[in-house]
């Protein structure tokens, strides 16, 4: 015999969070990265000790704020399409100004410079090209590559002493591998996502 008592009801699904608005902490903490770069250019060009160690100070302060930013936006909901264009420019600024900077100082070879703004500069348009076919995720070669590149470029920032000059120079040539390597795996994935979107 069956029961006449009700089953029970299906709560009906919760509504999606609203998107997050474009004024938010994480954006903020962008553009301060962005307003910092004149600032860490002038310091890092007086070019004496003290003028170094603020250009650091500076450089290290943009710095921690991609890694805040990020966090922010993700455990807050506080990803916008200003932020996923945004964050990637201001890291590149960030890192860019500083190579071009040291080239101009003489303490870092153009060439070497030129190689990384290159793959940086050249797979950022890449993603915008094969964004029809899907999104190229980023790897952790990539996060390796930047997390590199800032290491290396905050110690050619510092005046070290002759004997730990090796160190910076070690740490950029390992930067600079990885970033060209990243760059030909990056070719490769928007090779064959074009590739199995076309059906190929």
């Amino acid at each position: 015999m069956t029961s006449g008592a009700p089953g029970p009801v299906a709560e009906p699904p919760s509504p999606p969070p609203p998107p997050a608005s474009v004024y938010n902490i994480a954006n903020l903490l962008t553009m301060v990265r962005i307003l910092l770069v004149p600032l860490f250019v002038w310091l890092l060009l007086k070019d004496t000790t003290a003028w170094r160690l603020g250009a650091f100070a500076v450089f290290a302060a943009a710095s921690v704020t991609d890694k805040i930013d990020g966090d922010l936006a993700r455990k807050r909901n506080l990803v916008t399409d200003f932020g996923k264009i945004a964050d990637p420019i201001a890291d590149k600024a960030l890192t860019g100004a500083a190579l071009v900077a040291l080239s101009v100082l003489g303490q870092l070879w153009w060439w070497v410079t030129i190689a990384i703004l290159v793959r940086e500069i050249g797979i950022t348009l890449l993603r915008f090209v094969v964004i029809r076919y899907g999104v190229i995720p980023a790897s952790k070669g990539g996060k390796l590559k930047t997390t590199l590149q800032i290491l290396a470029i905050g110690l050619y920032v510092l005046p070290l002493p002759g004997f730990l000059q090796p160190v910076a120079w070690v740490t950029m040539a390992a930067a600079l591998i990885v970033t060209v390597v990243t760059g030909v795996d990056y070719l490769f994935h928007a090779w064959r996502l074009r590739r199995s979107a076309l059906g190929r």
